[in-house]
């Protein structure tokens, strides 16, 4: 059952699950390679401590980790696609597989519509409930988040998401489907000072052949999260690293945005 299918059900007494208000399915890019966005969900239950999205919304973190289905997507969807052109880019400010999806569905309705109508999307996640959609994703492309190998420091800065593992499992069923992907470090942060080799390692082991690195960019207080969690940006010297091992390893290194 889909969001906008809940509203069908509302005047029989079936209970509507709470939702966010949404005018457009589908609002413009100024991400590089990317015409349109798509973001199912308002919020996320990922809760990163370094995430910059609220204070772009203008909401509080606590707002921002209570998620909402948006009222209606998948109609607006409907609507909105048959006059569009170029690609989507699906998760841009929310991960359009945080947990409620399992239960809604609508990323995997969206892509559903989007191939339906002949247009090509590229997913980024933290979650490997992305693998679920794989007979979908053809021949599109999925980005896997991936700041840190360490599962306890992961539940520190990530503390709903994935663990690490899993999101390298997920790499690994993809590109095994044959599906194009790419790791995105970002932020790069201090946990992984030391450790550059093997993370970049453990990256290409999946058969990931992009590696996208992004900075720090602080908001209101997400540096003091980060603080008290004892994570900082990463250095110069962790950076040229990365970039060093991807090289050496035959990653395609990326500067993110």
């Amino acid at each position: 059952m889909t969001s906008s299918d809940l509203h069908d059900f509302w005047e029989i007494g079936v209970k509507r699950t709470r939702e966010a208000p949404c005018s457009k399915a589908l609002t413009p890019s100024r991400l590089p390679g990317l015409d349109l966005t798509l973001n199912p969900y308002r919020g996320c239950a990922h809760g990163c401590i370094y995430c910059y999205a609220p204070s772009l919304l203008h909401l509080s973190a606590k707002e921002w980790s209570d998620p909402l289905p948006k009222r209606g997507f998948i109609r607006l969807l409907e609507r909105e696609l048959p006059h569009i052109k170029g690609v989507i880019g699906v998760g841009t400010s929310t991960d359009p597989y945080q947990p409620m999806e399992a239960d809604l569905c609508l990323t995997r309705r969206a892509l559903e519509l989007i191939s339906k109508n002949g247009l090509r999307f590229c997913i980024h996640t933290k979650s490997d409930l992305v693998t679920r959609d794989i007979d979908l994703i053809g021949p599109n492309e999925v980005g896997v988040t991936v700041t840190s190998l360490d599962e306890v420091v992961s539940r520190v800065i990530e503390p709903g998401a994935p663990p690490p593992s899993r999101r390298l499992d997920a790499l690994l069923l993809l590109n095994d489907a044959g599906i194009h992907t790419f790791v995105m470090v970002g932020p790069a942060l201090s946990c992984i000072e030391g450790r550059e080799e093997e993370l970049v390692g453990a990256i290409a082991a999946t058969g990931t052949e992009v590696l996208m690195v992004d900075t720090l960019r602080l908001r209101p207080n997400t540096g003091s999260e980060l603080a008290d969690a004892g994570v900082r940006a990463a250095g110069q010297a962790t950076m040229r690293r990365l970039k060093l091992f991807a090289k050496e390893m035959g990653l395609d290194y990326r500067t993110a945005f």
